[in-house]
């Protein structure tokens, strides 16, 4: 058995070289034996297709992005594990040489996180030497698609829910890993919401975990007690401002008995959470006994569910948001050379086509700041005069040039990225194609690839 270390099967910072693909190590050996391997090589991270139903994604994970890129290497008992396979017996020498000294030199371009972005458009564009542009594909993919997905998912959700309602991110045990749970409470939070129940990610990021609490508590302190109403005063006696759980047992018959406490001043109730049931309904009956308290539901909600509420009336102050925000329906975001020595490259397969050439995205905006349309040019072209270039610097020949932002800024222009959009591409349903040009220049150069390239 082959193994890097001792520690239990995970993600560990240390071996992040290895959190790869397999052939993205064997392309970089092939490209070292054939002396290609230092050639300046581009290549773009986007998405072929939105996701169904969807009007816009919002860009997220460029941050981790560029931590792994300014940390990323290989040591020498990585390098021993690798040869231990005998996958690379053929591989030439100055692999390993490379590897062992591996320092992240390249530059790379990216859309500020928290803006609206539509397919075929670049979130981002990695120039460096081929074999390192090639190595790091998988973790770029990986971090910025989930980021990605949740942020937009977060993002639709502030905007069906609305600005004063309160969203929290719960999908801590819905993740697809421990890893993704810290990533999906941070791409929530830049999305829009409010807090996460994930206490490792609200403390890494200077915010304040929120919850409630679960049913096990009512049932264990109820069982042992004789009452439902002993859990509730248990756990306010420690936490007497947290949000009550009340459908364990009967919805509004546990109201009716708050309801009595609090009217005879012999307890407070700030909150309470509901998770099961006709949410609309029941808390149309919670509000009638408990009408200056805040009313929670969860229980697999998504944008959806929340429309159908709103609609029917729910009286409902916020929104504990898990499964459906932490999974569902991918980004599909790839990651193709776009050109290689100075010459511009594009893949010519059915259905997958790609543009050749390094892009910009200049979008346009009206005398009111509202989103007007994109034109997908080469890096070369310059913006029209209501044009804005997307595409910045983030990081030059391996040394970072942004700088960390603020939660509050990442929240600030996803909302204001998603306002800015037309209602059209803001619909949870049938959402327009997207309103990307193509210009003329990046079309010809498109063509002019074609024709040159041979099978």
């Amino acid at each position: 058995m082959i193994t890097v270390d001792k520690a239990p099967l995970g993600l560990q910072d240390a071996d992040l070289g290895l959190l790869t693909d397999l052939y993205q190590l064997t392309m970089a050996a092939c490209y070292v034996g054939e002396g290609i391997a230092d050639k300046t090589a581009s290549f773009e991270l986007f998405v072929r297709h939105l996701p169904e139903h969807y009007g816009y994604l919002i860009a997220m994970g460029l941050e981790e992005a560029l931590t792994y890129l300014e940390t990323l290497h290989f040591t020498p008992e990585h390098v021993e594990a690798l040869q231990k396979t005998r996958i690379f017996d053929q591989a030439p020498g100055e692999f390993w040489q490379r590897l062992t000294a591996l320092k992240f030199s390249g530059t790379v371009w990216a859309v500020p996180p928290g803006t609206a972005i539509f397919a075929n458009e670049p979130l981002l564009r990695v120039e460096a030497p081929l074999w390192q542009a090639q190595l790091v594909e998988t973790f770029l993919l990986n971090t910025i698609n989930y980021q990605t997905l949740i942020a937009t998912r977060a993002a639709r959700l502030r905007d069906v829910a609305g600005d004063d309602a309160i969203l929290l991110e719960f999908g801590t045990r819905r993740a697809f890993s421990p890893q993704g749970a810290v990533w999906a409470a941070k791409a929530a939070l830049a999305g829009g919401l409010n807090a996460t129940s994930n206490v490792l990610a609200a403390l890494q990021l200077g915010e304040k975990p929120s919850g409630t609490m679960a049913h096990a508590l009512v049932m264990a302190i109820a069982a042992l007690a004789g009452s439902e109403d002993e859990a509730f005063a248990a756990f306010q006696q420690y936490f007497p401002n947290a949000p009550l759980l009340i459908d364990t047992f009967d919805t509004v018959k546990a109201a009716q008995r708050l309801a009595d406490r609090v009217q005879n001043q012999q307890m407070t109730v700030t909150g309470v959470r509901l998770d099961s049931g006709d949410l609309a309904q029941l808390s149309q009956q919670v509000r009638g006994l408990l009408p200056d308290i805040k009313i929670f539901a969860s229980g697999d909600l998504d944008e959806w569910a929340i429309a159908e509420l709103q609609q029917r009336g729910a009286s409902i102050d916020g929104y504990g948001l898990g499964t459906k925000l932490v999974t569902g329906a991918p980004v599909n975001g790839v990651y193709k050379l776009v050109e290689i020595d100075g010459q511009p490259t594009c893949k010519r397969s059915s259905h997958k086509a790609t543009y050749p050439g390094k892009k910009q995205i200049f979008r346009r905006y009206d005398d009111q700041g509202q989103f007007t349309g994109d034109r997908l040019g080469l890096a070369t072209e310059a913006p029209g005069d209501t044009e804005t270039p997307l595409l910045t610097c983030v990081m030059a020949n391996g040394q970072r040039q942004y700088d960390p932002e603020s939660l509050s800024t990442l929240r600030q222009r996803t909302r204001t990225s998603v306002n800015a959009l037309p209602s059209s591409l803001r619909q949870l349903n049938g959402a327009p194609s997207t309103p990307v040009d193509i210009s003329p220049a990046l079309q010809d150069l498109q063509r002019h690839v074609f024709s040159q390239t041979s099978p």
